[in-house]
């Protein structure tokens, strides 16, 4: 998987999804760590999407419109596959598993306390660098998509503690378990 914090364009970072529907896949599922806004998270939690906030300055579709592979401006109104999303709330999961607004940003920094407070307050329950370029490139070939963020670090106010990748990384592995069950659940559902 490629970010765009890595100094890949939007278009490399969705370029593996490209390839996923040109061999045929129709269901999209991505999953990502981010930094939990909802006072009612915590970390280990996971968070299925329900819409996003692009707050990343440059969107993959840019540029000149490939007809074959969908619209010039494709309607983002029903991203995430409502019935995806109920079929992950009828699985029985031992942590809680939260909906939410996820914003993508561009990174590679993480945020202050005010962009943090921002976030939240224009309708984000978290944030992370990656999952929307590729989401908006599935939207735009009719995939069906599912995104569930895992919570690696609270952005909420008077939760906020210093966070590097390594923390990041051992939160995303303590919940590896949880999320993996969900995941193959999800894909035997199907």
């Amino acid at each position: 998987r490629f970010h765009f914090y890595e100094g890949y364009t939007m278009e490399e970072v969705a370029f593996p999804v490209r390839v996923m529907k040109e061999m045929g896949v129709e269901t999209l599922f991505i999953t990502n760590a981010a930094g939990g806004l909802n006072p009612a998270q915590e970390i280990g939690d996971l968070m299925l999407i329900t819409d996003h906030i692009n707050l990343m300055g440059d969107n993959p579709l840019m540029g000149k419109n490939e007809n074959a592979l969908g619209p010039r401006f494709p309607d983002m109104l029903d991203t995430y596959d409502e019935d995806l999303i109920e079929q992950a709330e009828s699985i029985k999961m031992e942590i809680p598993l939260h909906k939410g607004v996820y914003i993508g940003v561009s990174g590679p920094t993480f945020e202050t306390p005010a962009e943090y407070k921002f976030m939240r307050i224009i309708g984000g329950d978290a944030v992370g660098m990656s999952t929307v370029p590729e989401v908006i490139a599935a939207q735009h070939m009719g995939m069906r998509i599912m995104a569930v963020s895992v919570i690696t670090d609270l952005g909420v106010e008077g939760k906020i503690h210093k966070v590097s990748h390594q923390v990041v990384q051992e939160a995303a592995h303590q919940a590896s378990i949880h999320l993996s069950y969900l995941l193959k659940e999800m894909i035997i559902k199907q």
